[in-house]
Formats: structure tokens, sequence, C-alpha cells
């Protein structure tokens, strides 16, 4: 996902309050473990098979809500067992996690649950003496002792209902794991991975895309904000026909690696917003939402792909799953403002191709460097001068493992803009959105003697891996070709690869009288 706008992630999340359970007697305040809600490590390759609780839309932390409108697979108990490695992580990746209070609310929840159980054994006990021959005085003090049980029961029940809502919802605001070598710190320690080309030398004064794109005669922002407001603007003539040609570009280029083209849905239920890891309500988020609705306009076609498969189980002979999706996005761009801002670079609505794949849990190492690759090679056949980031822990959304950026030299702007990102977020997102895969069949060793029937078998349901990686974002690529491209009398060349989705054009000529 393209991260320029990002949204703001469920790790940024303030924490949100809740209303006290009822007061309860000292013996039952030593609380208990979710055994159905799991988070496992991002470098495991099975994952324990849960009793998740399906939830409905809409709501979430970010919204107010006092409980949960949906449940994330996560594994407590492997939070509790590697705390510090947990806070560690939090810390490095600047979130607002609070690990003490989901730790605490944890150990209260499995005394809860003992509770519970051990009220549940002792009215079962009572009911099967009921069953026995007895006499009126001992079966009456039974049925009063059975419906003194029943009620306690109900309340304690009520009250673990409410303490896995307020788990469940701490909980949601811890980030990913990280991958281990990906380099700690703010975005200014990210690492160079790979830089390809160099910057053009100009023998002239060079223009930057907003003078490039007035004198092409290619937008018109004026109009925009007049109708429309700030940060949003017309394409006109061929840079109209320039958007076409890096959307139909790019969705060819990476069909041909076997991914299967969409067009999404671009107004999605918050819920699944929340379920990828962001926040749709949160303060100073990038979201639009919908008022009087549970919906959202989505800010990455990231969102609608990966909730395509919500609540499924997918074959292990489907798997990996690519799509390369074709939307408009939408941004608020909350506090997003001076130079670096001007122009097509921060937009509230734009165009983007967005690659998505679900595959098996220890191959999603293995599509990161596909992804990656795909755009570096894309951006490579364009002619741009470009580096790749491994990008550091505190310029990580919470969904990401490990996530590069791609920066492409911007003359006019005279710096590097992104313009795209590859993410791997591990199993984050399908334990949230409920996609898992069944392991294919072991085979069975060979024997003559096997019976009919007793064939391998496969193993529990697993949670696949996910990952996003942006082929197009069309308005940084528009102010890359211009600004790359330009000539000395005017003009600016478009790429080779561009030019037969172009109609066979390879120059754009100024309208106006230089």
């Amino acid at each position: 996902m393209l991260t320029c706008g990002r949204y703001l992630s469920s790790a940024a999340a303030t924490t949100p309050s809740f209303p006290p359970l009822r007061t309860l007697t000292f013996s039952l305040l030593r609380y208990h473990p979710i055994r159905f809600l799991s988070f496992s490590s991002a470098a495991a390759t099975t994952a324990v098979e849960p009793e998740t609780i399906s939830g409905g839309g809409g709501g979430g932390a970010g919204g107010g809500a006092t409980r949960p409108q949906w449940k994330a697979a996560i594994d407590f108990k492997w939070i509790r067992d590697n705390r510090d490695v947990v806070a560690t992580n939090i810390r490095n990746r600047n979130s607002a996690a609070n690990l003490d209070v989901v730790l605490q609310l944890y150990d209260q929840y499995l005394a809860l649950q003992k509770e519970v159980e051990r009220l549940r054994a002792e009215r079962n006990a009572v009911a099967n003496k009921m069953k026995e021959k007895l006499d009126p005085s001992l079966r009456q003090a039974l049925v009063d002792e059975g419906k003194n049980l029943k009620e306690s029961l109900i309340a304690l029940e009520e009250d673990l209902v409410q303490l896995t809502d307020k788990l469940q919802l701490e909980a949601q605001s811890i980030p990913n794991t990280t991958h281990p070598d990906v380099p700690v710190g703010d975005e200014e320690s990210s690492v160079t991975r790979k830089e390809v080309g160099s910057q053009r030398s100009f023998s002239f004064p060079i223009k930057d895309h907003l003078q490039l794109g007035k004198d092409l005669d290619l937008f018109d922002f004026d109009a925009a904000s007049e109708v429309s407001g700030s940060k949003f603007y017309y394409l006109k003539n061929e840079a109209v026909l320039l958007e076409m040609a890096l959307v139909n570009w790019g969705i060819a280029e990476v069909s041909k690696k076997g991914f299967t083209p969409l067009i999404t849905p671009e107004i999605v239920r918050s819920s699944v917003v929340e379920r990828c890891g962001f926040q749709p309500r949160a303060q100073n988020t990038q979201v639009y939402s919908i008022d009087n609705s549970d919906q959202c306009l989505i800010g990455t076609a990231e969102i609608p792909v990966g909730g395509i498969h919500m609540n499924s189980i997918l074959a292990d002979s489907d798997l990996p799953l690519k799509y390369v999706a074709y939307s408009h996005c939408f941004r608020t761009e909350a506090g997003a403002a001076g130079a670096a801002t001007r122009g097509l670079y921060r937009v509230h609505q734009f165009s983007k191709v967005e690659m998505f794949i679900f595959c098996r849990p220890e191959e999603s190492d293995k599509y990161h460097e596909e992804l990656i690759t795909i755009e570096e090679n894309l951006y490579a056949s364009l002619g741009l001068h470009f580096k790749t980031l491994d990008m550091a822990t505190g310029d990580l959304g919470a969904p990401a493992y490990r996530k590069y950026d791609i920066e492409a030299w911007m003359p006019g702007l005279d710096r590097y803009g992104e313009i795209s990102s590859a993410s791997n977020c591990t199993d984050y997102q399908s334990r949230r959105l409920g996609i898992r895969f069944r392991p294919a069949p072991l085979e069975p060793p060979p024997s003559t003697n096997s019976k009919k029937g007793k064939g391998g078998s496969s193993g529990p349901t697993q949670f696949v891996h996910t990952l996003n990686a942006t082929a197009v974002a069309v308005p940084r690529l528009i102010i890359s070709i211009l600004e790359n491209f330009q000539q000395e009398d005017g003009t600016v060349v478009i790429p080779e690869p561009l030019r037969p989705f172009m109609g066979g054009l390879g120059v754009l000529t100024p309208k106006t009288k230089l």
C-alpha cells in the first residue's frame, strides 16, 4: 500500500475508556485465559486453531463504542509469554498500545473464566444429585442451591463478556511483530536496499510539475478548488490519456505475473477498514467516514481486496491468490501542509493500481521479494531514478511486519518522493478478517497394507499471510514523468512503455506560447 497520506493505524489509537464491571466479591476477582482468541509470532509457520467469535460490521475501538463489533484472533498467551519482546516492539514502533493494561485484563479474564467453570461444575453436580431419589427436604435444599448457582453464574457470565470486550479492544491496538532485520528508529533510520539510475543533469532551468502542467494545459486546480475544495484537481487533455495509460499499463504488466485483475468497491464497511488495521473514526484519521452509516470511502484498494475472502477457509491448492486491483482512493490528508504537499503530491482523491497476495505463512517473505521486484522493474522500465528503502520500525503501520518504500527523484521538487511501498503483513490482517486455509492432506507413507480411507490427513486450519504493494500511484508517477522527462523546448517525452496505451503519442507539447 502506498503510504503517502497514511491512515492512522490502530497502533496509534487513543486507549478507549470502559465502564466498570459490576462489583464482584474478592474471590471472584482472580480473573482468567481467552483460549478462543489468538495472536501469533509473525515468524511462526503454523497457527493453533482458535475458537474465533464472529462479529458484525461497524463501530470498533475508534468509534467510541464500548464493545467490539468484531473479534480478532489474538494469542494472548503468546503475548504474555513474550512480554519483553512485545513491549520492545511497541516502543520501537512508537505505538500507543498499553501492554500493561492488556496483560492485567488477561490475568483477570483467566481468573474469572476459572471461577465461571467452577460454578458450572457445581451446578452440574447439583443437577446430577437431583436425579437421585431424595427426601423432600434435601431435594428442596438442592433446588434452592441450584437457583442460587444459576443466578450467580448468569452474573459472572455477563461480567466475563464485558471483560472479554475490554480485553479485545485494548489488544487490538498492539501492532504486528517486526522482521528482525528491520532497522530500529524513525524514518531517517531507514536503510537503502537498492538504487536504480542516477539524477538527470539538465542544461536549462527546470520547472516543477505545476508549471509544466500549466504550460501543457494538463491540470486545473483552481476550478477544482471552487467545485470541491483544496487538494482536488481536474486532469485535462493528455493528462487524462496519461492517467489511463499508467493504469492500463500497470494492470497489463502485473497481470502477466499471474495476478487476477479487479475493480473494487470504493465504499466499504468501517469494520473492514478496522480489520485491515486502520481506524476510520479516530482523531486525525485519513479516512473519510460517511455520516449516519457504518461505511467509509477507501484510501487504498488494499482494504476491499483484503476483505474479499473475509470469514472464509481457502483451499491449500488455491494459494497463493494474487490480485491486481484498480480503484479511486480518498484520503483526508489531515495535518498535511507545506511545499512538500503542493500540486499533485498530496491530494484527496487519486487513482491507484494495487497488488495484493494471500499466501501460506512460510511463503510470505518470498512473495514480499516478488512484489518489490515487480515494482522496481516497473519503474526502471519507465526510466525513473529511484531508491528502495527498508523502512525503519518507527515508520511501520500497525499491520506491517516489514515494509519497503520506493522513492523516485523529482527534480522539479528537488527531492525524492515516495511512489510506492510493499508490505508483508503476515497474519495480522487475516486474524482480524478471519481468513484461513486448510493445508492439503499429508501423503500416506508407502505401504502394501494401507487400508482404504486411511490416507493422509490435513492438520488444523491456519491463517494465511497477506501482502500488499503499489504498482501505480497515478499522481506521483505523473509528477515523476513530467519533471524527469521535460525538455528545453517545454515538451515532455512520454516513456516508451506507455506510448502504446496513449495511441502512440510520444511527446506532450505546450498549449501556450512560451
